[in-house]
Formats: C-alpha cells, sequence, structure tokens
C-alpha cells in the first residue's frame, strides 16, 4: 500500500505542482519512474544479466505432492471455515512450507553467489513448488504455512513476506480461491479446501492444467517473481491422464500418471508440465527487480521451471506438454526453431473440442496451452529447440512484430534419445463438447473498461479499493461481460478468478481456432473488445477481476466483485 501511495502522490505531483517534491531533481526522478522512456533502465534493479551458456542447465521436473495422514494436521482442520466441507470431504491431504532460501537457476549463476545459488522464495524448498496432482471427485485438503523471514530478516530485496495462495483457475469457494486480503504473515497458515467438483455438475466444464501462485494484494508480481508458484494438474473420467487407459471414453493422450524426473534431464513420464518466468539477474547471481516501474517488468533470460535456458530429454515418440505463462508481464510466441507442427490439444486449461494444428503458440501472463509434439519425426542424437519469436521491448505489451531469426530467444532444448517403450498414446479427432451457451438466462451486462491514469492502472476508472465491490451477479444466474481495452499501445491479460467464460465475439466476430473454448484469461490487445458468457454458480463469497501483467494488477488493475444469493 506504501508504494501504491507513493506512486499515486509522485504522480498528482508531477501533473500538478512538482515544487512540493522539495528541489529540481526529485521530480524528474518521480516522472522517470511513472513515465520512463522506451529502453532506459536502472542499472541497479533492471541490469543485464550476466552471461549463461544456453541448454546446460538439465530441467527441473517437480515432483506430485506427497500426502500427509489428516491425523497428523494439529490443529485439525475446521469444517466451519469452508463452505460445502461436508459434501466434499477430503480424501488427500497436503502441507506446504513457503521457505526463503537458494535455488539453482543455472550453474553458471550460482557460482557467481558466495551462498552457491539465486536467492529464492519457495514452497517446501524448491521453485516451482510441488505439483498438485488432483482428479474430480476427490476433494482436497492444503494446509500452507508462512514460514518465510520477516520484513526484517528477509535477503529478498524485493517483494513482501505476507502470502495468499490462488489456485488459478479453480472452482474454489471464495475462502479457500486465494482472494489478495485472505492473506498470511510469518509464523501463521491458511487452510485450502477444494472441492474437486464440476462446475454445475457438467463434465463438460472438467479444466486441466491450472497453476498456484502467490495473490498478496499489491505485491502478486513481486512475490510470484520471487518464486511463490508451482502447477496443478486435474484429470476426470476421459482425460485420465493414462495413455493406457482402455475404458470406454478415455482420450489416451500421452501420459502415465508419472511426475518428477532426474537432475539429468530424464522425466518420469509423458505429461510435463512447463512454467516460463523471464528473470533478470544482478552479478551476485540474484534475481533483481525495479518496483518503481509501473509499466510491467521484463527480464532478459527466460526460465522454465525456474531454469535458464534448460535441457530436457525425449524419447521419439508423442509428449503432452502443458505451458503457462508464469509472468510477471512478457507475452511470448513459442515455435518450435524447425517451424515443425504441434497440436493444440487445451487452451487455459480446457479442453478444446477438436485438436488444432499449429506452427506457434501466442500466450499471455497466466495463458496456458497444452500442445502434443511428436518427436517420432527425429533421430536419436537429434536436438530440436523451442524458441520466442515474439519482439517485446517494455512491459506494457510486445510490439507486433517478430524477432528475426539470429535475434530469437532461446526456451528450452529437446534432446533425442533411444525410444524405451511403445508409445500407446493417440490424439483423439474430437476431444470435449463445449457446454452450451442459452442467451435467455443472461440478466445482466457488465462492462469493464482497461485503462491508465496519473502513472497507474484502472478498471472502469477506478484504482484497486478493498472497501468498494464493483459488482454482485447473483447466484444461479448468466451474464455478459465485455471486456475493453481503452489503451493504444499497452496489452492487458484480463483474468476473472472462479468461473470460466466462453467467447461470443472478439472485436465483434466469433470465435474460431484455438479461441473457440472456454477460458479464463482473455488478452486484449490496443483497442481489442471482446464479449463473454458467463454463469455464477455452487459458492458465494468475494472474488477479483484483474489484469494478470502482474505489475499492473499490484499498481491499482483489479476490482472486486461478489457472487450474493
Amino acid at each position: 500500500m506504501k508504494r501504491r501511495d507513493l506512486l499515486k502522490a509522485g504522480a498528482a505531483a508531477v501533473a500538478a505542482t512538482p515544487a512540493i517534491f522539495g528541489g529540481t531533481m526529485a521530480p524528474r526522478s518521480a516522472q522517470a519512474q511513472l513515465c520512463r522512456l522506451e529502453g532506459i533502465r536502472n542499472p541497479i534493479t533492471e541490469p543485464d544479466s550476466p552471461a549463461v551458456t544456453s541448454f546446460t542447465e538439465p530441467l527441473y521436473f517437480p515432483p506430485a505432492m506427497a500426502e500427509v495422514p489428516e491425523a497428523s494436521l494439529n490443529p485439525p482442520p475446521d469444517p466451519g471455515r469452508h463452505q460445502r466441507y461436508s459434501e466434499f470431504l477430503p480424501q488427500k491431504f497436503y502441507v506446504q512450507h513457503l521457505t526463503e532460501g537458494y535455488w539453482n537457476y543455472h550453474s553458471e549463476l550460482s557460482a557467481l553467489n558466495p551462498n552457491g545459488g539465486s536467492l529464492a522464495w519457495m514452497f517446501n524448498g524448491a521453485t516451482p513448488g510441488e505439483t498438485l496432482v488432483a482428479r474430480y471427485g476427490e476433494p482436497v485438503f492444503v494446509r500452507r504455512y508462512n514460514d518465510l523471514p520477516d520484513l526484517e530478516h528477509s535477503q529478498m530485496p524485493f517483494g513482501y513476506p505476507a502470502s495468499t495462495i490462488h489456485l488459478h483457475n479453480a472452482h474454489t469457494a471464495s475462502e479457500s480461491d486465494g482472494y489478495p486480503m485472505d492473506f498470511t504473515i510469518p509464523g501463521e497458515y491458511w487452510d485450502h479446501h477444494y472441492a474437486m467438483m464440476l462446475a454445475r455438475n457438467d463434465p463438460r466444464e472438467a479444466l486441466g492444467s491450472l497453476w498456484y501462485h502467490d495473490h498478496m494484494v499489491d505485491f502478486t508480481s513481486t512475490n510470484v517473481y520471487a518464486g511463490l508458484s508451482a502447477m496443478t494438474v486435474f484429470y476426470d473420467d476421459i482425460d485420465t491422464g493414462d495413455e493406457n487407459d482402455t475404458r470406454p471414453g478415455a482420450l489416451r493422450l500421452p501420459g502415465n500418471l508419472q511426475f518428477g524426473g532426474d537432475d539429468q534431464g530424464n522425466p518420469n513420464g509423458y505429461d510435463i508440465q512447463l512454467i516460463l518466468h523471464d528473470v533478470r539477474f544482478d552479478q551476485n547471481g540474484n534475481p533483481a527487480y525495479n518496483v518503481f516501474d509501473t509499466d510491467g517488468h521484463l527480464g532478459d533470460l527466460i526460465t522454465v521451471n525456474r531454469k535458464v535456458k534448460p535441457f530436457m530429454n525425449v524419447e521419439p515418440r508423442k509428449y503432452r506438454f502443458r505451458i503457462y505463462d508464469g509472468g510477471p508481464s512478457r507475452l511470448y510466441e513459442l515455435e518450435l526453431r524447425d517451424q515443425s507442427e504441434m497440436i493444440c490439444i487445451a487452451n487455459d486449461g480446457n479442453l478444446l473440442e477438436g485438436p488444432v494444428p499449429v506452427t506457434s503458440i501466442v500466450l499471455g501472463p497466466a495463458n496456458r496451452y497444452d500442445v502434443i509434439i511428436d518427436f517420432s519425426r527425429y533421430s536419436p542424437g537429434e536436438q530440436i529447440d523451442l524458441v520466442n519469436v515474439m519482439e517485446q521491448t517494455n512491459g506494457q505489451g510486445p510490439t507486433g512484430r517478430r524477432l528475426p531469426a539470429d535475434q530469437v530467444m532461446d526456451v528450452l532444448r529437446f534432446n533425442i534419445v533411444d525410444l524405451k517403450g511403445p508409445d500407446n498414446s493417440q490424439v483423439p479427432s474430437f476431444l470435449r463438447k463445449l457446454p452450451d451457451i442459452n442467451l435467455e438466462e443472461v440478466v445482466a451486462h457488465r462492462e469493464w473498461v482497461f485503462d491508465h491514469d496519473m502513472g497507474l492502472w484502472t478498471v472502469n476508472g477506478q484504482f484497486m479499493d478493498p472497501n468498494i465491490v464493483s459488482a454482485t451477479p447473483k447466484q444461479g444466474t448468466a451474464e455478459i461481460w465485455t471486456f475493453r481495452n481503452a489503451g493504444t499501445s499497452w496489452a492487458h491479460p484480463v483474468h476473472v478468478h472462479f468461473e470460466e467464460f466462453q467467447v461470443l465475439e472478439w472485436n465483434g466476430k466469433p470465435p474460431t481456432g484455438v479461441l473457440k473454448s472456454r477460458k479464463d484469461v482473455a488478452v486484449l490487445g490496443p483497442g481489442d473488445t471482446v464479449k463473454v458468457f458467463y454463469r455464477f454458480d455452487d459458492f458465494e463469497g468475494m472474488y477479483v477481476i484483474h489484469c494478470h501483467n502482474n505489475v499492473h494488477e499490484d499498481n491499482a488493475m483489479m476490482l472486486q466483485w461478489k457472487i450474493v444469493k
């Protein structure tokens, strides 16, 4: 809150009476923080990262969360704190500890630090944290302890050691959603009850690829950047995770329900989670971040599962990759260096009705795409690289240009190794039917306009205020929401908690291809207008709508809404 107040005061002073800063240097300093020229960076908080060698660091494969006995939780869970707890009694229990420590982003960066690693905030000693693997119909309980050092003793030069963890974008009651004001401070814990229920009990509304991350009000960007993010996989009766599943209706997509891997780049399975964060490092190998840059933060090194430009070994067979843009601000266009085909099967964790062949995928912060890559077209000993071809020169958004071939950004190298066994996976021609849209159910239309004011970011002309509720849709109703980007030079990945939407119109046209799906993030380019269909069911409570360029979110681009009876 202090940072936001400082920026708002600075913006007002520059616009009105700069003399209140005292002297001539202060106004220029404040103005530089709020309205920076393109390409101008603070050399202290936004340095050029030390040079590192591409594709020498093995990819990290987070293991699945390990269950703990319910009896080990002290105190035991309090059913009174959770909606519908007795209807969805947890069948699996997990515990996580948020800690500060050192992480090997890259051996050459770790060698620069006397602590033998880069400073990080972690879940159970790792970033990303363990993968939450769950199945619809099997409710889950997760207790998370905030064991971060307090602000006085933390070594992290940015962020704030209070935390609330959002499971993006599970159909979860408000008190377990990671609402930004439901935060813990060091020494406290928060219990999350995930009912693992299908929205409206409709199997067409199943989600598959999700993630969890910090959502502390005003500090989401810094806390996630520090390391507080991880991935989640939900399975259901058709997307079972088992390519050998012979039950009727099973899709048999690549996967064998194995997670984790070794430290040589070999995964245990064929269903692989990849979360991307671009990071900038100082000369000691620690992440660097400028908290006064309200446009958005760009790193100059791309990390995959918090490893800088790593490699992984793959067999000449089909793999499923769940690719997440973890932010905070960079958009990606990812393609294989030889521009060969990938098969897109899911958008924002929602299976498409049918697979879509693509040569690249475009992700904004918090977007997820599931793609299948068939490496059988390569031979053992060959290598193929995943690269980013989208040009972006500042945190506001991409330029609209592709990078020249000699300037593409290295992301991940695939080393082709010998086949270990038969590939029993398949890519069905039909995946999952979309839920019906009945416009006669619509009881309200709302518009959300994303813009910029006084150096901060606004929704409907407002700054985030935890005392204001901006919409109160009624449980059991449907509405049409319109998202509009009023800006001319920035992008806003708009995210609404709790419910998935279906696109009705994108700039006046019906959705096609990968946009014809259920989604929870709409990346609005300059001047874009998107009209979507929502239903509100199953739980009550407070949720938020915000820009998932987390720097914009932290600088006021978020409003609250509440489901009421």
